[in-house]
This record gives C-alpha cells, structure tokens and sequence, in this order.
C-alpha cells in the first residue's frame, strides 16, 4: 500500500515536471543587420520552422520572439538578401546579432517564399517601396525621385505633370502626413513642385500608408509616408553620388568607432543658377541677372553604447533660392531693384533606444521642425536735373512659417509569438505664423513703415495610443489599437477617440481575405492658391471658427501568392468620408480678403465635405532578374460646401476615374539593366466658362451676342465655339461667366506616358561607376499642364467694332526630353 502510494506521487511528480517543461518558454531577441555596413533591417522576418511562429523587426531592427523550451530552427530573412538558418536547442533567454547578405547577381533568382508574403500579413493598404528598385526607374531629367515611385501605385495620385503632389484616395495634399526619421514635414518639393527633398542616396526604407492605419500613426486623413534614412557604414568608410544635367550629388559614410558608431552625410545642389545668369546678363545687355538653385543636407550620427542602448541624431535642412537684380541708368535717372523668393525646411531627431528586458524595447525621440517661406523686393530710383534730386527707396518682405517642437516615446511589447503590442505618447507644440508683410517706403519728403502682421497661433497636440497585433490559430490575425488626442488652442481643449482595426482570414494557403476600419483627425488645415506652382500655400490650424477635419474609412480585398510565391496580387476596394474641409471664398486668397479683414479665418468657406470611393489592384513581382508591378485604380472623388456651386456636390480637381502603371525593370547581367514606366490616366477636372456676355462699358464687343427669345422675352445668348453650344445667361448679370455645367465640370485630356531608360555599370579598381540613359516621355504625348481661353478678338474695320472667336487651348510643358547622369561609389 505505501508502495503503490510511493509509485502514485512519483507518477504525479513525473508528470508534473513533464508538464512544467513542455511549459517552460524562453525569448530571443536582438537585432537583424545588414553584413555589408551594419545597417538595421527593418521588417525582416524571424521564423522558427520547427513550431511555425515568427517576428518581424522594427524601425530599428529589434525583434523579440517566445518560444517554449526545445529545439528551434530559425530562419531570418529580408528582401534582396540571401536568407540565414540558425539551429539549436532553446534552454535559455537568448540574446542574437544576426547580420544578413545581400544577393548577388547571380543568386538573384531566389525562390520567393524568402520574401515576407503579403497574403501573411494582417495590415491593409501598406506599400513598401524598395530603394534599390527607385534607383534603377528612369526619371525626369535624371533625378531619382522617392515620391514619384510612390505616385506610380493604385490609390496615390500625381497632382499635375511632372510634379511631386501626392493626392490618395480622394484627399488633399495636407492631408500626407510625410515622415523623415519620424519629423514630418510641411513642404516636400523643390523647383515649384518638379522634384522633392528627398535624396534617395541617404534612404533606406520607404513605406507608405494608403488606409487600415496603425493606431502609432495619427494627425493626418488620408496617408502616412514613413521614409527612414541610413544609419552609416559600421564596418568601413564608402561613398556614392552622381553629376546630371541639373544637379550633382555625393553621400559619404562610415565608422566613427569601429563596430559602435557611424556617420552619414549627403548633399545634392542644382546649378541652374549658374546657367541662367549669365544667359540673363546677355540677353538684358548686363542690365538683369536672375538665378534659382535649390539644396538638400542629410546627416546622422548613431554610437552604441551597449547591447541594451543606442543613441541616434538625425537631420536634414533643404532651401530653393530665386533671385533676380537688374539697373538701368542713364544721364538724369537710374532705378534698380532686387527680388528674393525662399522656402525651405529645417528638421532635427534625437533618439534613445532601450531594451528593457528579453520582451520590451522603448524608443525616446525629441524632434524639430521648421518650414518657412520668404520673399522680398527692395528698389530705388533716382532723379536729378542738376538742381534738384528726389530719390525714392521702397522694400517689402513677405514671410509665412510653421514651427513644431517635440516629444514621444514608444515602446514595443512582445508577451508572446500570438501578441506583438505597440504603446506611446506623443506631443507636439505647433507655431503657426500664417504671414507677416512688412512695408517700407522712404522719399525726400515722406517716410512710411508699415507691418502687417497676421496673428500667431500657439497649439498643443497630445496622444496616447495602443496597438496589438494578434495571431489566433494559423487562420487568423488583426492588428487592433485605438489613438486618442487632445488638442488646445487659447485655452479651449478638444478631444477625440479614433479606433483602428485591420483584419486577416486564410483562405487557403495563398489566399487570404482582408478588412479595416480606421478614423481619423487632423488638426491642420492648407490653405491652397488653386493653379499656382509656387510654395505660397499656407499651413493654418483648427479654431473654434475652422473646426479639425475628420474622417472615416473601411476597406476589404483578398491578397495572394501566385505562382509559387513569385508573384503578389492585392485587390482593395474602399469606401471614405470627410468632412471638415475648408476652402478659399469665391475670389479670395491670403493677400485679397485675408489681410484685409485682419484674419485668414474671414477667407475661406467651411463645414467641407469629400466622398471617395473605388477599387484598386496590384500586379507584383519582387523577386528574379525582372521585376516590377502593374496597378490600376477605379475611382470617384467629389467635394461638398454649403456656398459653393450652389451647394450641390461637384467632382474634386484631381477626381480621376481610371488610373493605370506599369513599371518594369530587368537585369541582364552585372554590368546593363533596363527600366520602363508607362502611366495612363483620365485628366483632371477644372472649371471653364461656357457662355457670358460683355460688360456695358465695352459696347464695341457686342457683335458676339445672339438674341433669342426665351419665355416670350428677348435674352442675350454668348455662342462658344470651343463647347458647340449656345448658353442661356439671362439672371446672371453684366460681365458674368457663365458655367453651365457646374464646378469643376470639364475635362482635360487624358495623360499617358512612356519612360524609358538604360543603366551601364562597370566595377573599377576604385570601385564602380555606372552611366545613366534615359528618357521622358519616350513618344513626346503633349499631356495638358493647364488650360486657357484665348480671346482671339480681331478688330472689324466695316463695322468698328471686335469680333471675338474664343477658343480653348491647351499648354503643354514636357514634350520628349532625354536624360543622362554618371554614378559612382567607392
């Protein structure tokens, strides 16, 4: 009997210890680099094929994955670099520094499934655009440009030729929230909108944010564009960089101390200034000089101070200068003048990571930035006749600026392979100077200073947020936070709570079914000079008068992995509202009715609302000597407010129904690659008037006007050749233009073209060069910049009287234009 109780608590005992061992989990943690320089990677995946249960790196490379105790096989992967296989028996808490290589060429077909699979992934409407595929598209002039790969996806649209807008899904251009290192942004272009501030030497990743929004991100309706710069060589010092035809530039990297620390700096300037001014001296015979260049600066520093602690300072400070002088003399009277125009950002981050325990890492991150936009003219005259002298001496200055401090911290929480939970808070002081003119003007007699200042305004924004990212069983995962905020402004809080939630059922192995639901809010309005290509828009924030946009948005689509996972397929449809849009009065802008009245809030209209709805596909392949992506995009986008057009809705400028890119490039070998875009899209809607009537004053005009009658009364009909129609106008009074089929209702011609392009590498003893072919817009399609009426009034000397045949024309800018640069690293 004691025997049999012995053998029954030893049976027990044996068990119990069983179990408490197949319990017993451990983590591993630690970061994912790159072999080559020591450069985080982020979202690279770590997956353990013995129990199927993985993670995926951060911004920073961390990952944190539990296991229970046993043997582990695990896989660390990341695109464009060749796969690493780590195997033993997990007993304990471990820490790994995992460095991954890139892939040569001749291991460039890789089998897919090293890539991570859109179909595994519970985030929608997120677009990760590789750097290394940017720099092989061919460009405008030559210039890699980051956001004009971006334009090239569904969803995201061009604003106008050739330009750096971005408009997704049916919002506005303030509506991006655009990220450098985690600083936005407030103005992303230079040379009027042709080019952006972002140099795709000092960039290392790029992803982009189209809806189903992670409850971290916040402020913005309509997209986040998370852009991250390198970090710097660890391991040794390089550089690269490349001479066009408009602008040359040179990035530099390497260690500060060896393994712990590095540096990056990278630096791009036009020299068109250095060509137009002396072309303007000639042409004005040394009378004029005019001149515009812009400049972009990147720089970082990281050092580890241990494997538990690292420090980063980043920062980027760009500017477009536009000069003109000119003086003309002679024996009784000179006069010279000087204008200025400038804008430009300065942005700084200062970071802290820390890994507090095997599961949790914390990100501390104080930020600045500044946009600022400044414009003068200063002239003088002088007159003498020998007695006398009258000299007269005039200046005005011009300045608007947006200013933001500070401060966040992050922290990322790994409980379990089923659970990755992101949590934070976040503030921003803003300072908005919407413009500030002075005036100042000075003669023998008289003096006048004058400044006209519009007022500051001094904002907090403040939120939390909670994010988790859950696996249940093998079917199964979402990704669910909320992201609340406080705003303030002259004492008066407002508040909002804005839930998040993306969702992913398998389907199949390859096939998988998605939704979200996401709200969100934005405190900052734009105010934009509709048609104008200068940075003279002007950020304003959220009043009791100009209330915070808001806006909601659900989508749903089916990912899948195609032939054995070479290729990715997303079908979306969505669905989103806003409401809270603002927009200039009928004949206002900041200069003609803000300054007047004492405050831009007199300008414009409010109670804005926008309807966007469509679908979108994607076409990818990642991975082999050719790749690329095929998108299309079905939409409408229409715009709403109680006084304009009558109160009835109207299509949005950049409303397009069908947009459409293909992108494809291929490697022959080491040493040629070639690259090809072709883009198609219905044109833009504008305003255009279809009938009116001269004024009274100007009877001599009158001879293009037909009287009918119109409900037994004679009405005076404006015939328009262009439209092919005769247009009623009684009611609408003298001079009036009439538009007949409402705001924004007329179409300009769809836009297609074809870039084409050519890359020529060769590996020296210094290191490698590689030249640069390419050409916009391949076939010369004159797509519409814009459109204008032209009168066409010829005088009729039988009747005395101008006849007039208006008509309308088309301005086109980018006809075919070729394109070539020299790169080289070393």
């Amino acid at each position: 009997m004691n025997l049999l109780r012995i053998s029954l608590l030893s049976l027990v005992f044996l068990c119990t210890c069983w179990i408490q061992g197949q319990a017993q989990s451990y983590t591993i943690n630690g970061y994912v680099k790159d072999l080559s320089n020591g450069e985080s990677l982020i979202n690279a995946t770590i997956l353990d094929e013995a129990s199927g249960k993985g993670a995926i790196t951060n911004n920073f490379g961390f990952f944190s994955l539990k296991l229970p105790a046993d043997s582990v096989k695990l896989k660390l992967s990341y695109a464009g670099f060749s796969p690493k296989r780590i195997s033993f028996y997990l007993s304990q808490d471990t820490t790994l520094s995992v460095s991954l290589d890139a892939l040569t060429l001749n291991s460039v077909d890789i089998i897919a499934e090293e890539v991570e699979r859109e179909v595994d992934n519970a985030q929608m409407g997120a677009v990760v655009v590789p750097i290394s595929q940017v720099k092989l598209m061919p460009a405008l002039l030559g210039e890699v440009d980051v956001i004009k790969a971006i334009q090239l996806m569904p969803g995201v649209q061009s604003g106008s030729e050739g330009t750096t807008g971005l408009y997704v899904r049916g919002g506005g251009p303030d509506q991006n929230l655009i990220m450098l290192d985690g600083v936005p942004l407030y103005y992303v272009s230079h040379l009027g909108g042709f080019f952006s501030v972002f140099n795709a030497d000092a960039l290392s990743s790029v992803k982009l944010y189209k809806g189903g929004f992670p409850a971290r991100y916040g402020g913005r309706l309509s997209s986040i564009l998370d852009i991250r710069m390198k970090e710097g060589n660890l391991n040794k010092f390089e550089g690269e960089g490349s001479i066009g035809l408009i602008s040359s530039k040179l990035s530099l990297q390497g260690p500060i101390q060896k393994g712990k620390s590095s540096f990056i700096i990278s630096g791009r300037r036009t020299y068109i200034d250095l060509l137009t001014r002396p072309i303007s001296r000639i042409a004005s015979q040394g009378e004029a000089s005019v001149g515009y260049y812009f400049y972009d600066l990147n720089g970082k520093i990281n050092h580890r101070f241990s494997d538990k602690d690292r420090l980063y300072f980043s920062f980027y400070m760009g500017d477009d200068k536009f000069g003109g002088s000119g003086k003309t003399e002679d024996t009784n009277y000179s006069d010279e003048f000087k204008l200025g125009l400038g804008w430009g950002n300065r942005i700084g981050a200062l970071r802290w990571n820390h890994v507090w325990s095997k599961n949790l890492f914390s990100n501390v991150t104080g930020t600045f930035s500044r946009y600022q936009l400044k414009t003068s003219a200063e002239g003088s005259s002088r007159y003498s006749d020998g007695d006398t002298t009258i000299t007269d001496v005039f200046g005005l200055e011009y300045l608007s600026r947006i200013q933001d401090w500070g401060g966040r911290i992050d922290f990322d929480y790994y409980p379990s392979p089923s659970h990755d939970i992101k949590f934070g808070v976040q503030t921003t002081y803003h300072t908005f100077e919407p413009g500030t003119i002075g005036i100042n003007q000075r003669s023998n007699e008289t003096k006048v200073d004058t400044n006209l200042v519009s007022n500051l305004d001094y904002t907090w924004e403040s939120a939390i947020y909670f994010e988790d990212r859950i696996k249940i069983g093998q079917k199964f995962s979402a990704n669910l936070g909320v992201h609340a905020t406080q705003y303030l402004i002259d004492k008066q809080a407002y508040y909002t709570v804005q839930p998040r939630l993306s969702a992913r059922f398998a389907l199949s192995k390859n096939v998988a079914f998605k939704a979200s639901y996401v709200q969100m809010n934005q405190f900052i309005h734009l105010l934009t000079n509709s048609g104008t290509g200068l940075p003279i828009d002007l950020w304003v924030p959220a009043t009791d008068k100009v209330p915070s946009q808001f806006s909601w948005q659900a989508a749903a689509g089916v990912s899948a992995s195609l032939w054995q996972d070479q290729y990715q397929l997303t079908v979306e449809g969505y669905y989103k509202e806003m409401t809270g849009l603002i927009a200039y009065k009928e004949g206002n802008n900041f200069f003609f009715g803000g300054l007047q009245s004492g405050s831009w809030e007199e300008t414009v209209e409010t109670g804005g609302r926008g309807e966007s709805y469509g679908a979108e596909v994607l076409l990818q392949k990642k991975t082999g000597k050719t790749t690329g992506w095929i998108g299309y995009t079905l939409s409408w986008n229409w715009r709403e407010f109680p006084n304009i057009n009558e109160g009835l809705r109207f299509p949005y400028k950049y409303d397009r129904r069908h947009d459409i890119s293909i992108v494809v490039s291929h490697k022959f070998n080491k040493r040629v690659s070639v690259a090809g875009t072709w883009v198609f899209g219905t044109g833009n809607a504008i305003t255009l008037p279809t009938g009116g009537y001269p004024t009274l004053a100007d009877p001599t005009r009158q001879n293009n006007v037909r009287f009918r009658d119109v409900n037994g009364e004679t009405s005076p009909v404006f015939y328009t050749p262009f439209r092919q129609i005769f247009t009623d106008i009684t009611g609408y009074g003298n001079g009036a233009q009439v538009f007949e089929n409402g705001r924004n209702g007329f179409r300009m011609q769809a836009y297609h073209r074809l870039d084409l392009g050519v890359n020529f590498t060769k590996e020296k003893k210094w290191g490698e060069r590689t030249w640069t072919i390419g050409v916009y817009n391949a076939y010369s399609r004159l797509n519409p910049f814009a459109y204008y009426l032209d009168g066409n009034e010829r005088y009729n000397p039988d009747t005395g009287r101008f006849d007039s045949n208006p008509t309308l024309k088309k301005l086109a800018i980018f006809p075919i234009i070729p394109s070539v640069s020299y790169q080289f690293k070393f």
